[in-house]
Formats: structure tokens, C-alpha cells, sequence
């Protein structure tokens, strides 16, 4: 008698594109659509801001926590066909941002190329299948599509991330596909040696101000792209309402039943916070050294994540603040490791003042501090 294998799960995305994290909303966007739509967006200027900023009443969840005026402005960007420059301090969520644009305005968020000091021009724009190459020569079968190349033939939102980590030629590639709208393959011949854009191309990068004068854009191409400022979330409930759903959602998806009890998020929000408005003030008062280290937003998401997985996965049981004391200093100290003595001074300084029975638990467990 045969013996029946045992059914493996299929294997879950760690990190779905948002077209698929969040595909019914935008099937139901879609179909309630009735405002105009700019030439090749899948969505009107209203369903997009509704995809990105949520709507209660229609079953849209907020995405990120950004002025409305400020979204109005990069969806109008992008529809006029200048590129858009989403610049600000690491952590600010930019990346997300971009990636929920591309999906309201093409429905696809993939055409990504990721800057960085190896990246050529051809893996941004196109290479070539060497087999058929040298057995046919050069033609469209043989020509492989990189991101740049398929976004202008489909009609699609390239993002670039982290333009300025690019060198500097392969920034400046951009300038004719941002103003004539057309790429030019000179290894063919014919029709098929241009390529013109279609409608809903266009470009949407980001860089983070701490990058300025790693691969300084030309001022030939910051004149193609309009820039907006990501800037971090300023008012505390916001921001403490973004860490509990974003851990939620995390631990969910990393199988732990239990969130980040409120008090745990409390301590972790006001710690960001605290050392992120010194670190911003840019004064060296005696109390406390700037930190090197980004205090973000995003950040803190990965240290409720961590805060979680550590709790359940070695005790199963929900986050305490001694297991925060164990998590945040891999953050602040990953920078300079004369960051973990400012992390103690903070303690010694500000948790030590602090009221309540979670305070006094965080600060008697700093000792778990390396």
C-alpha cells in the first residue's frame, strides 16, 4: 500500500507588491470610478488619492500618513508626464509612497530599479539574449527588456529608487526618455531601432537627503523632475495608530497571534520620538550627543516586529518593555557604536523621570543594553 505524502503549504509571499496586497480595493476603485482619467492611468486623479490616503465609506485603507495636498500634487505631477522626485531622510516611507502611486496610477509596481554604484546603463534600459545574439544577430527576439524598456512600451511607472546612488551617466540616460518621450536601440534597424513611450509612462524616483553629493544629479535632469519633500509624521497618535497597524500586520503575517500590547507601543513610539526631536534640533546641550543613527518611523515598525517575533517564538507570550531594551539597540547602535552610550545616557537621563509602571520596567531593564 502506497504511502499518501504529506501536503506542503504553498509557499506565502514575505512581501506582496501592493497590486496584490491590496487588489480587491482596487478592483472596487475601478469599478466605481466615474470621474476622468489622465491618457493611460488605470484610475481618475480622486481614485488614486482615495487608493493611497483610504476612504472608510467605500472599504479603502489609509496607506500612509501624508498631507492631502501634498498626494494632489504628486498625482498631478505625474499626470502632466514630468518625472516626480520624492526626496526626504531614510525611514520617511518614501519607497512605499512610491510604489502605492505606481499602482494607482498603472495598477503595476514592479518596474523598479534599484540605484547603487554597480548599475549600468543596460540593466536599466536593455540588454541582450547572447545565444540568440550571435546566432541571429541583433532583433527584438533577442533583445531582453529591462525596466526602462518595458515601462515606455506598456505605458507604465518606472520607479527608480535611490537615484543618486547611480553614477552620474547612468542618471543622465534618463534625460531623453523624460523630455522626448523615445529610446533609441541603434543595434536595430528600421521601426524597431526607436521606441516611443506610450501613454501613463513615466518615472517616479527617490533619494534620501543623507545621499547629497554621493551622485549629484545634473541640474539638465532635476528640471525634468518636480521634487516633493517626504517629511517624518509629526503628530504623535498619528504615528503611534501607523506603528500598531504596520506591527500588527507584520506579526500576522509572521504566524504570532498576539500584537504589541499598547503599553510596550507607548515606550517605543516616545523613545523614536524623543531622540528623532534631538536629533533633529542639531544641539549638543550636555544632556544628550546627537545620535548618527535614523530614527524613523519605519524604523520603529521593525522593532515591534522584532519585539514581537522575540516573545512569541522563545516564550510565546506577548511583548514586554524588556524585550523592547533588547530590540532597539540593534537600531540605534547599527550606525556608530558610540550610539549605544547615548542610548544609556537616554535612559539614565530621560526614562529614569518618567511616570508609570511601564516606564519603571523599561528603565530596570537597561542593563540588557550591550
Amino acid at each position: 500500500m502506497a504511502t499518501k505524502k504529506p501536503e506542503v503549504a504553498a509557499p506565502v509571499l514575505q512581501r506582496p507588491p501592493a497590486e496584490i496586497l491590496y487588489a480587491e480595493q482596487l478592483q472596487r476603485l475601478a469599478a466605481a470610478d466615474r470621474d476622468p482619467r489622465p491618457p493611460g492611468w488605470a484610475l481618475s486623479l480622486k481614485a488614486a488619492r482615495t487608493f493611497v490616503l483610504g476612504d472608510a465609506a467605500l472599504g479603502v485603507s489609509r496607506k500612509i500618513v501624508a498631507p492631502v495636498a501634498a498626494i494632489e500634487r504628486m498625482l498631478v505631477t505625474l499626470a502632466t508626464g514630468r518625472g516626480l522626485m520624492l526626496v526626504g531622510e531614510p525611514g520617511t516611507a518614501k519607497s512605499l509612497l512610491s510604489e502605492l502611486l505606481a499602482t494607482a496610477v498603472c495598477g503595476v509596481s514592479t518596474l523598479t530599479i534599484q540605484g547603487g554604484a554597480s548599475i549600468t546603463e543596460d540593466q536599466i534600459k536593455y540588454s541582450w539574449n547572447y545565444a540568440l545574439l550571435i546566432n541571429e544577430g541583433p532583433s527584438p527576439r533577442a533583445l531582453v527588456p529591462a525596466p526602462l524598456y518595458q515601462g515606455m512600451r506598456e505605458g507604465r511607472i518606472v520607479r527608480f529608487e535611490e537615484i543618486t546612488r547611480a553614477p552620474l551617466e547612468v542618471q543622465d540616460c534618463l534625460l531623453g526618455m523624460l523630455s522626448d518621450r523615445v529610446m533609441a536601440v541603434p543595434e536595430l534597424g528600421g521601426e524597431d531601432g526607436m521606441l516611443y513611450a506610450r501613454e501613463g509612462f513615466n518615472i517616479i524616483a527617490t533619494a534620501n537627503t543623507r545621499d547629497r553629493g554621493v551622485n549629484e544629479m545634473s541640474a539638465a535632469l532635476k528640471r525634468r523632475f518636480d521634487f516633493e519633500t517626504v517629511f517624518p509624521i509629526l503628530d504623535y497618535e498619528r504615528e503611534l495608530a501607523l506603528v500598531q497597524q504596520a506591527s500588527a500586520e507584520l506579526l500576522a503575517r509572521s504566524g504570532i497571534p498576539k500584537t504589541l500590547p499598547e503599553p510596550v507601543l507607548e515606550l517605543l513610539v516616545t523613545t523614536f520620538r524623543d531622540l528623532r526631536a534631538h536629533q533633529d534640533s542639531g544641539r549638543r546641550d550636555g544632556s544628550m550627543d546627537t545620535l548618527n543613527a535614523v530614527m524613523s518611523t519605519a524604523e520603529a515598525v521593525n522593532v515591534a516586529h522584532a519585539v514581537g517575533v522575540r516573545a512569541w517564538f522563545l516564550e510565546q507570550r506577548a511583548g514586554e518593555p524588556a524585550d523592547l531594551v533588547d530590540c532597539i539597540a540593534g537600531t540605534v547602535a547599527k550606525d556608530d557604536a558610540d550610539d549605544r552610550a547615548k542610548l544609556r545616557r537616554y535612559f539614565e537621563q530621560k526614562v529614569a523621570k518618567k511616570t508609570g509602571a511601564h516606564w519603571r520596567a523599561y528603565f530596570e531593564a537597561r542593563h540588557r543594553l550591550p
